[in-house]
């Protein structure tokens, strides 16, 4: 281990908080390696003078330290990462707070998002599973670029895997096909009609995910925001056919 992340850890240590650790197992967030119960601002003040430096990352990620792989996914560079490296780390998922922190801030940055969001949910290990809708759910709000039919495809995996009673997999089932239904009216109107489908399954978990989902893409408040975003673009597509002119 190097000075500077042994520099890293010393701060880390230094802002180590029992309490907190204990508050955060209440709400699910317990490891199998040490946690320190440190808050998320001094993790992003850390972050934030450190900049990506991916070998730091790596290093950090072999401590087994709850905050280190937070800082780790923070600062890791995607572009850098590697399948390998990808692998082990989602093996190392023990909570949902990591699960979904590594996914949001690392790996759906990766060349690889996609692929991940369509092979971790066949896995039989929870939060795996749990990554690859965490992947789907982040990249139906990040990746402004991909295609319907990528999002599409996924409302597949969303009802196979639906009928999973495990608590940590069902919600990122239902937080996938939520973020999915609210790209777009197109995506909304599949992920309803996929939604009633789910609804009809014999399990508790695809109801629930079924209704909730439903709750949420049906609302006024949805419909009327995507409608707006229907009337922005095509206002937008006016003026640009007009200054061609």
């Amino acid at each position: 281990m190097n000075s500077q992340t042994n520099t890293i850890l010393t701060a880390l240590y230094s802002k180590a908080n029992p309490k907190n650790v204990e508050g955060m197992a209440r709400f699910g967030i317990k490891s199998t390696g040490k946690v320190l119960g440190i808050s998320t601002p001094f993790l992003r003040l850390l972050k934030k003078n450190i900049g990506k430096n991916h070998d730091l990352a790596l290093n950090l990620w072999q401590t087994e330290i709850l905050e280190a792989r937070i800082l780790a996914a923070f600062i890791a560079d995607p572009k850098l990462m590697k399948k390998t490296v990808i692998n082990r780390w989602v093996r190392d998922f023990d909570n949902w707070a990591i699960c979904d922190g590594v996914c949001l801030h690392c790996f759906r940055y990766t060349p690889f998002a996609h692929d991940l969001a369509t092979i971790w949910p066949k896995r039989k290990e929870e939060f795996i599973r749990r990554a690859g809708f965490t992947m789907m759910a982040t990249l139906a709000v990040g990746d402004k670029k991909a295609k319907d039919r990528v999002f599409l495809r996924y409302l597949s995996l969303i009802k196979k895997y639906s009928t999973d009673e495990r608590n940590y997999v069902k919600k990122a089932v239902n937080w996938a096909l939520r973020q999915i239904g609210k790209r777009n009216m197109k995506l909304n109107a599949a992920a309803i009609k996929m939604a009633k489908k789910i609804q009809k399954l014999d399990s508790s978990a695809a109801k629930w995910i079924a209704a909730d989902a439903l709750r949420e893409l049906k609302s006024a408040a949805v419909q009327k925001r995507l409608k707006r975003n229907i009337q922005s673009y095509i206002k937008k597509l006016k003026r640009n056919t007009i200054s061609r002119f």
